[in-house]
């Protein structure tokens, strides 16, 4: 029996059982892996009881590991980039000097911050993982994970039907001035990072007569944009670095409302690239340096381009008076239990 990730699985298939690997990230992640040694760790499978030889070797994200035999085309093609969804995706979007950050806006969220080549410990209640190994160098990163993000607009649209589409959320948003005072948090599955607190519950408060969709909808993007601040409070605070630009990408970037008030209570320039399918990009990037089609990464530097910059435009009293009603907001939602 072999044990392996999905991308040892793809890898084996394509090569047709020739190579059983996987690459550092997606080893990272089976919490059988050494993230210093970048081995697989003796210790960890004697007390899983996982014998070593089912395990796949792990190499580097960016080398040629096999060649298709004989699969989708005649010819052979060599098989050269292999990264984790959320690695792919800060590789992609060129994060790589340390204190760069990115953070993907799906139905959660997820933001990476390079810290080069030292693995940094977090004390903030953060992931610290494997960012990518190129050659011989290795890069980690920390990572912080939201649970509800993109998927607060789908309850707003399946649940409560206050929009009939994903796409009118933006101009029911910005319908009112602000939320009058209302704040959502999402915590429907409890609260991700930095809280990791299973037993929270969704809320909203502020509520008053006054309130409307308008208000409801406002908020709920708003709680996006705070559940990110969170996170990038906790690597600040890790790496004692002061965030001055954050890279953003998934869906919810098409939103121009979400980006300019995520830009505005972070107090930093929010860039959106012209390609926001970064996860595959990095992976693409990843397999052309590794044959070659890129010199090196200064190379590939010059592919990235952003298509628009979003610049803060609040002051420091509203944003703070701000970010207070959310942290209140998360105190109510944290003292709900069933």
């Amino acid at each position: 029996m072999c044990f392996g990730t999905i991308d040892t699985w793809l890898l084996w298939k394509l090569t047709n059982g020739n190579v059983h690997a996987t690459d550092v990230t997606n080893a990272s992640r089976t919490m059988l892996c050494n993230i210093h040694t970048l081995q697989w760790d003796g210790e960890l499978q004697d007390i899983f009881d996982i014998p070593g030889n089912m395990l796949p070797q792990i190499r580097s994200c960016c080398e040629v590991y096999g060649h298709t035999q004989n699969i989708l085309t005649a010819t052979n093609i060599p098989i050269a980039g292999i990264a984790g969804d959320q690695q792919a995706a800060l590789f992609g979007q060129m994060c790589i000097h340390p204190g760069m950050v990115k953070n993907t806006y799906g139905t959660g969220c997820f933001m990476l911050m390079n810290t080069g080549e030292k693995a940094v410990i977090s004390r903030n209640q953060l992931l610290t993982t494997v960012a990518w190994k190129i050659g011989d160098i290795t890069h980690y990163a920390l990572e912080g994970s939201v649970f509800i993000a993109g998927a607060v607009v789908q309850w707003l649209r399946d649940e409560l039907r206050i929009i009939r589409s994903s796409d009118e959320i933006e101009s029911m948003a910005t319908g009112v001035p602000d939320t009058d005072g209302v704040y959502i948090v999402p915590a429907f599955a409890g609260l991700g990072a930095p809280y990791w607190n299973q037993h929270a519950r969704g809320a909203i408060t502020g509520i008053s007569r006054g309130t409307s969709r308008a208000h409801i909808a406002r908020a709920a993007l708003e709680s996006i944009a705070y559940q990110t601040v969170d996170v990038l409070k906790a690597m600040e605070a890790d790496s004692g670095i002061s965030i001055q630009e954050l890279r953003v990408d998934g869906g919810a970037t098409v939103n121009n409302f979400l980006m300019q008030f995520q830009s505005d209570v972070l107090k930093c320039k929010v860039i959106r690239p012209e390609i926001t399918e970064t996860t595959a990009i990095g992976a693409a990037y990843l397999a052309g340096l590794a044959i070659g089609y890129w010199d090196d990464i200064d190379a590939i530097k010059n592919q990235w381009s952003k298509e628009r910059t979003f610049t803060p435009e609040i002051g420091d009293d509203k944003r703070k008076l701000l970010y207070e009603g959310w942290t209140k907001a998360v105190r109510a939602s944290v003292s709900i239990t069933l």
